[in-house]
């Protein structure tokens, strides 16, 4: 394995471009050194990464831009997007979907989908993509169709992300429906 690239490839997660990898940040830059293992191993190149790989990286590099503490992972310093980043808002396709772990659906239900410690919602334009992304935390994820053009026309903003992927501020439950 290089730990140089991976070091770059860590650093940039972590530093520059979190949401890219879907990670959650906490106020202190601390993510789950599992959550960064499961979006890294999403990438071929990086498929068989374990902690112990993170660790070997992070002793080895003369410049330790890492560390490891109680199963969280952060970058010491470089970070590039402290702040939210600012997006175009952009009217949506018709139809959104976001995949979700069962154990969230309550609270989804409850006070719609909100970004917690995430700069935006993320939101799929397939119902393929947003499986995949509830896979992550949940191996029978709950599918949600998020009515987008209705929200949109009520005055919630949207972003587009890329091809795949909508950003929203927040979706209240009313244009949520669980498919």
């Amino acid at each position: 394995m290089n730990y140089l690239e991976l070091s770059k490839e860590v650093s940039y997660a972590l530093r520059h471009a979190p949401w890219e990898y879907e990670l959650e940040i906490d106020e202190n830059g601390w993510v789950d050194t599992d959550q960064l293992l499961n979006a890294l191993r999403e990438n071929v190149k990086w498929a068989k990464i374990e902690e112990k790989d993170l660790e070997y990286m992070i002793k080895s590099s003369e410049k330790k831009r890492h560390e490891i503490i109680s199963g969280k992972i952060r970058a010491l310093y470089g970070h590039s997007k402290l702040n939210k980043i600012v997006k175009e808002v952009k009217e949506p396709p018709e139809f959104l979907f976001h995949g979700t772990a069962r154990r969230y659906f309550n609270s989804i239900k409850e006070y719609g989908l909100v970004p917690k410690l995430r700069q935006y919602v993320h939101l799929s334009v397939d119902t393929e993509t947003a499986l995949q992304v509830g896979k992550r935390h949940d191996n029978q994820p709950i599918l949600l169709q998020i009515n987008a053009k209705e929200a949109w026309f009520n005055g919630f903003k949207f972003y587009q992300g890329n091809d795949k992927v909508w950003l929203a501020d927040l979706i209240p439950n009313r244009y949520i429906s669980k498919l």
